[in-house]
């Protein structure tokens, strides 16, 4: 008897109605050229004659209509025409595409930043030129370097030639037979 007194409850609880959902379905989207988003894909259509399979030679085709996909589809990354109904909205101005404002200011700055760049390349030039003077100074004084080297070794060897000369007192020099005077020879001096 217990369990009958639960039996009016449950029926309360079936009349109760849960709210419905209801759907709305969206309304299509407008008819819009997708030729401007997409470009479609390319199919091209060949006729294939009867032929015995060259993977198993005991299969043979008949004459069919193969269809292969040349292309895919693809985005079309040209920048849509004023007049297209493309999906988004346009976007915001490119600002390199734009026109630059001109004003007094911005004309001021420019004309300096024109005089500083002339003064720039004029420094550049002259400082290119003293680099060259620089290296060819650096290459003539190179030069003279190995010269004197040079001349110093020659001094020295003669400086040592003279010094052996004069320590060896027995020998006179080859040119000692010569007259000192400036008076020619006497044919009949004895």
């Amino acid at each position: 008897m217990k369990t009958l007194r639960f039996i009016p409850l449950l029926f309360l609880t079936a009349c109760s109605t849960a709210p419905k959902l209801t759907l709305f379905p969206q309304p299509p989207l407008a008819d819009t050229d997708n030729s401007t988003v997409r470009y479609p894909e390319v199919i091209h259509a060949y006729h294939v004659g009867r032929y015995a399979d060259p993977n198993d030679g005991l299969v043979m085709h008949e004459q069919h209509v193969v269809y292969r996909v040349e292309e895919n589809t693809r985005w079309d990354l040209h920048p849509a025409t004023i007049g297209s109904n493309a999906f988004l909205a346009p976007s915001a101005h490119d600002a390199a595409f734009s026109p630059v404002p001109v004003n007094d200011a911005i004309l001021a700055e420019v004309n300096s930043q024109r005089f500083a760049t002339a003064q720039i390349m004029v420094q550049a030039r002259t400082l290119s030129a003293a680099l060259m003077q620089f290296q060819s100074a650096l290459q003539q004084t190179q030069t003279n370097l190995q010269q004197t080297a040079a001349l110093r070794a020659t001094v020295s060897e003669m400086k040592q030639r003279l010094a052996a000369l004069e320590a060896a007192p027995g020998q006179q020099p080859p040119f000692a037979t010569a007259t000192t005077t400036n008076e020619p020879a006497d044919p009949l001096s004895p």
